[in-house]
Parts: C-alpha cells; structure tokens; sequence
C-alpha cells in the first residue's frame, strides 16, 4: 500500500530525510517511530502531498504522489497532532464540511456520518458544537472525519497526544476494529511505546534522518538485547533531549487549501 525507496529530503543544507526505504503491506498498521526532529514529520508529509522528495520515490496504492497529487489524497485519511476540528460547528457539520471537500456524494456523507458517529460513540453528540467535546471525543471525531471517504489507507500522527489512558485506550479499540472490518492500512506514529507495541504489527525507528532498524515489537527486543519497546528505541535513538516545533494545524490548513486549488 506504501513503498518507499532512497526516500531524501533536503532544505539548503540540511538533510531532513536521508535515503529511507520501507513497505507498508495492506491492512497492516505500522508504527513510524522515532525522537523529535528524526524526520518523522517530513516523511509524513511527503506521503500526503505537502512536500515534494528531493530524490527517491514514493508509491501509494500504486500512485506516485508528486504526479498524481489528488488521486493519493483521495485514497488516505489524516489526523495531525494538533487539533483541525472547527469548534463553532458541530460534530456533523464538521464532518458534512469534510465530505464536501472530499466530493463524497450527500446521500453517502449522509450514511457514512452516522456509521461512523455511532461506532465512536459520538452519534448522540452529533448536533452539539465541538467547543463543548471532551479531548478524547475531539479525537475521535478527528478519526471518524478522516474515515469519512472511505480512504484506504489512515494517517494517524500523535493522535492520543494529551488524552488520558481511558481515552487513549478506547481511541485504540476503536481503529483496530476499523482496521480489522475495513481493512484501513494504518501509518501511525506515537511517543507512547506502549500504545506502539499494542497496536503494531511492525515498526520503523528514524533517527537523523534514517531508519536505523524495522521489524515487530519481539524483533526490536531481540535485536538491541533488551526487555521493552521503550529500552530498545533508547538503545537505537540514544537518551538526549531533541526539540522539534508544531506545525499540524499548519499543514492541515495547508492540505485544505491544495484541495480547492
């Protein structure tokens, strides 16, 4: 569903990506793991059209995303860290707004808004304005809006950023029922190594602009000699501190306006 080969990208003199390669298979979640400022955000953002590779090549679902820009986003759904709900409308308005962007047809938006509503336990909110929303329902209505288009693949970045464990638990239940009935490819990225371990089948850990190992939760463990997901990414990533600023919001607005162009 996502193949990536000698993947690079440079600003100036820096080098953000430097010559990834790795495979998403169909159905699969996978986990793309690694410190702030690794290049976790820049490769996001060259598989969902905002950034253009300096070298390398990108397939999603069989489509170049640099000549095929609105095919790829047709065929993906993403929840950015920060939030991208428009809290003065409510929970259908804003999901209404995205199937519009998306040309979903009404009588579609219509069934699919209120499928996905009641699987996340928000349908009873639907008509309440998002101001009003827990962080935990805010998200959830961020997934259920993404799915809306029936995408075949979900970008998932930071989702449970902030949420408490419940919530971050019931988050989790319900994607992997999504990815179990739908079969949704799900891309995710996490600081939570737990949530990583629960929810991944395989992941991919980038540090400096590399991958420095791929494989299962076990496979990482064994390859570094340790007990826990979060021992071997120290083992892999080191224990300094890394900076890396926001931009989620932006690069949401960012996507709206590559639509309408």
């Amino acid at each position: 569903m996502i193949r990536v080969h000698e993947l690079t990208k440079t600003f100036g003199e820096v080098t953000a990506v430097a010559g990834i390669t790795f495979a998403v298979e169909p159905g699969e979640i996978f986990a793309f793991l690694g410190p702030n400022g690794a290049g976790k955000t820049t490769t996001i953002q060259m598989l969902t059209t905002l950034l253009r590779p300096t070298s390398g090549s990108i397939t999603i679902d069989g489509l170049d995303p640099a000549t095929h820009p609105l095919e790829v986003r047709r065929r993906f759904g993403i929840v950015f860290q920060d939030p991208s709900l428009d809290h003065d409308l409510t929970a259908r308005e804003n999901m209404d707004l995205h199937g519009v962007l998306y040309h979903v047809p009404r009588k579609v938006r219509v069934e699919r808004t209120q499928t996905l509503l009641t699987l996340f336990e928000l349908w009873d909110r639907r008509n309440d304005r998002v101001k009003t929303f827990s962080g935990g329902m805010k998200r959830r209505l961020e997934i259920a809006r993404g799915l809306l288009h029936t995408p075949k693949i979900l970008f998932l970045d930071e989702p449970t950023l902030g949420l408490d464990p419940q919530s971050r638990n019931q988050l989790w239940t319900h994607v992997k029922h999504l990815n179990g009935t739908e079969g949704v490819t799900v891309f995710l990225t996490t600081h939570y190594m737990d949530e990583a371990e629960r929810v991944a089948g395989r992941i991919a850990i980038i540090d400096h602009g590399r991958i420095v190992a791929q494989g299962s939760p076990q496979e990482l463990k064994q390859q570094t000699g340790t007990e826990s997901l979060e021992q071997a990414f120290l083992a892999l990533t080191g224990t300094s501190i890394r900076d890396e600023s926001a931009g989620s919001a932006d690069q949401m607005r960012q996507m709206a306006r590559m639509w309408r162009k």
